[in-house]
Parts: C-alpha cells; sequence; structure tokens
C-alpha cells in the first residue's frame, strides 16, 4: 500500500512538472507580440491553478484568460519594455564612466530586478476582471514585504535566462516553471 501511495506521489509531481512545460510553451507563443508578456504570465499562472486544483483548463481556458489578462496588460508590458530601456541606458551611463554611473548602475538594475519580481507576483494574483494598476501595487508590496519570495522568484528568472544562455530552446518550456514559481511564492506569502 506504501508503494502505491509513493507512486502515486511521484507521478502527481511528474504530471505537474510535464504541466509546466506545456504551460511554459504556450506563455512563450502568447508572449511573441513582445507587449503581451504580463497576459501570457497572468494565463499561465491562472491555468497551473487550475490544474493545482484538479480543475478542468486546457489551451481554449489558457486563450480566455490570454484575452481578458491582455487588456491592460498590454500596457503593463510596455511599461516593463521603457524600465528595459532605462536600465539599458543606466548601465551605458557606467561603461562610459560618467561619474555616478556605478551608483545609478547597479539602482537601476536593482529596480528592474524588483519590477520583475513584482510583475510575476502580479501575474500570480491576476484573476478575470482585476484592474491591472490595484494589481501590480498589490504585487509591489508583497515584494517588498516578502524578500525571501522575491528572491525565490528572481533565482527562477535567473535559471530562464542561464537556460537560455545554454540552450535557447530549451528556456521556452522553463517559462512555465517561472510562472508556478509565482504561484508558490504567492500561495506561500497568503499562508503567512
Amino acid at each position: 500500500m506504501s508503494l502505491a501511495r509513493t507512486d502515486s506521489r511521484a507521478w502527481g509531481r511528474f504530471a505537474l512538472f510535464a504541466e509546466c512545460l506545456l504551460t511554459g510553451v504556450w506563455i512563450a507563443l502568447a508572449a511573441l507580440p513582445l507587449v503581451t508578456y504580463p497576459a501570457a504570465l497572468a494565463a499561465g499562472t491562472r491555468h497551473l491553478r487550475r490544474h493545482l486544483a484538479h480543475e478542468p483548463g486546457g489551451w481554449r481556458e489558457f486563450t480566455a484568460d490570454f484575452k481578458a489578462a491582455v487588456r491592460g496588460g498590454w500596457l503593463v508590458g510596455l511599461a516593463g519594455w521603457a524600465a528595459v530601456a532605462v536600465a539599458w541606458t543606466d548601465l551605458r551611463a557606467v561603461r562610459a564612466g560618467l561619474p555616478g554611473g556605478p551608483l545609478v548602475g547597479a539602482v537601476g538594475v536593482l529596480a528592474l530586478v524588483g519590477a520583475a519580481a513584482a510583475l510575476l507576483r502580479a501575474a500570480a494574483l491576476w484573476r478575470p476582471g482585476v484592474s491591472w494598476r490595484p494589481l501590480m501595487a498589490r504585487a509591489g508590496r508583497h515584494t517588498v514585504r516578502d524578500p525571501a519570495g522575491s528572491f525565490l522568484l528572481v533565482g527562477g528568472l535567473a535559471v530562464t535566462v542561464s537556460s537560455a544562455w545554454f540552450s535557447t530552446p530549451l528556456a521556452v518550456p522553463v517559462l512555465g516553471t517561472v510562472a508556478a514559481a509565482a504561484v508558490a511564492v504567492e500561495e506561500r506569502h497568503r499562508h503567512r
């Protein structure tokens, strides 16, 4: 009896891992327009929540969630790209040797990393009908109040970037594991 229970638990974990990889592919496809990545992450985290709750869900539900999330999510995506441009400019100031450049560069990179963690948290908190503006504010508070969870999300992003550096196609399914990490971190924060 113990063996069957262990097999069932192992099978459930493997199924969750496989669902994360599939979700990563869906997220990557939905994020192709480049400003839709927040909506893609939100739809991905919602799909994984359904999977964990043993609720039915698949590509159709993911697509419906994506369409609902993209309504305000594209503005968040645009703001994210603007933040990346500002951080890139800060780093160029550091490389040019401008006075105060290293401090400005460090602050810019830290702000960008914090914004990325907040975005992942917002995606994990998203529900249909919820506006992105209060969602980002709430996620920002969670990012600051739960530094351990934020560090876990930043670590997940680092693994994704490392995967992309090692093998670009590997980064696509790993996006699903980052979405799963965002769901887990928000659940952890909720139960604290």
